[in-house]
């Protein structure tokens, strides 16, 4: 289906926008670039999480495991309300509500997490005595990919605007990208051409990637970003328009490099 891509098979879209994570649940962090390294996942992406006391989650604990284990916007919705930012090499996370500062607190130190801990506590209103554990593993990702090996979290999710957007068409409503959680924003092609990356090579600026899987979405995309509601079934719309829960494709770096919004799409053949 090399028709999707704009241009003819070696030629695609443009990279409209980079985000990061860096705290599983938490907000989006726009970038307007970023080096990739050959192997590994986007720089900082879901290297904090917010673990429930009672759940698998352990310190040193070299696999991961089901994201149930984690307040994550799938039943934490409110979480989604707050305005966060964790400057990666520092660790100094900011928390805001309504544009006002509430929470500054440094996550590579122990009274740091303590108080990181009692403010979420008290956002998710647990029990006296309840609070998240703030998980961080050096050379860990808390993503929800299958999670049997290290190897199989070092991925770059990308987003196709336009699938967003015929979604968006086919629900009648507003469907905000960001729902979806994407390091990569793609703008320029058609809908759905994401799905040819499948098994090819390409580049975006100066970085080789090869797309790997599709991403399965689950009720954290019906929570808004921004307001905290859960206001749209993100998971049945896709099932019902397309007879699948898909939004984005996975991609592994083969060749490092810096990727800046604006960087163009060329894709390769496909694999063997």
């Amino acid at each position: 289906m090399d028709e999707g891509f704009p241009g003819g098979p070696g030629v695609g879209g443009r990279v409209e926008g980079l985000f990061v994570y860096p705290v599983k649940g938490l907000s989006a962090q726009p970038l307007a670039s970023v080096d990739l390294q050959a192997g590994r996942a986007f720089p900082f992406d879901r290297v904090f999480a917010l673990a429930r006391p009672d759940g698998a989650h352990a310190p040193g604990l070299r696999r991961g495991v089901a994201k149930t284990n984690y307040y994550v916007l799938v039943q934490e919705a409110r979480l989604a309300g707050l305005q966060t930012h964790l400057d990666g090499p520092s660790g100094v996370l900011h928390v805001g509500v309504r544009g006002h500062r509430v929470l500054t607190a440094d996550l590579t130190t122990e009274p740091g997490r303590a108080e990181a801990a009692a403010f979420f506590a008290r956002v998710l209103d647990l029990p006296d005595g309840v609070a998240p554990v703030v998980a961080h593993e050096p050379g860990r990702r808390f993503t929800d990919m299958a999670p049997d090996s290290d190897r199989a979290m070092e991925f770059v999710s990308l987003i196709n605007l336009a699938s967003v957007a015929d979604l968006a068409r086919r629900a009648g409503a507003e469907v905000d990208p960001l729902r979806f959680r994407g390091n990569v924003h793609l703008a320029g092609l058609a809908p759905w051409a994401e799905l040819e990356l499948l098994g090819r090579e390409f580049t975006l600026g100066g970085v080789r990637l090869r797309g790997t899987s599709v991403t399965d979405r689950c009720a954290a995309t019906e929570v808004h970003p921004g307001t905290g509601q859960r206001d749209l079934p993100v998971p049945r719309l896709l099932a019902g328009a397309y007879g699948h829960t898909s939004m984005g494709v996975y991609a592994e770096v083969l060749s490092g490099g810096r990727l800046s919004t604006g960087d163009v799409l060329e894709v390769g053949e496909v694999a063997a």
